[in-house]
């Protein structure tokens, strides 16, 4: 994940498969492909003016490639790891 403001980012296509989540508060918003149900981008709850994006879901950018970047599988959680 990146961040963003919420007027720095364009979604270029797509955009009618996206699904939208919330809860509790339902402050955050929370993006979803609804076709493949990858976790593309969602406005913070802490910071609303703010979105945070899933980098590799960017076209032409490969997360495994950035230099200390830490990249998260999607399966194996920080805190499960020993």
């Amino acid at each position: 994940m990146a961040s963003t403001t919420l007027d720095a980012i364009k979604i270029t296509k797509g955009t009618d498969k996206l699904t939208l989540y919330q809860f509790n508060t339902k402050i955050a918003k929370h993006y979803f492909c609804s076709v493949c149900g990858i976790y593309t981008h969602h406005q913070r709850r802490s910071d609303p003016t703010q979105y945070g994006f899933n980098v590799a879901c960017l076209e032409g950018v490969n997360p495994y490639e950035l230099a200390d970047v830490p990249v998260m599988d999607g399966i194996n959680h920080p805190a499960d790891r020993k």
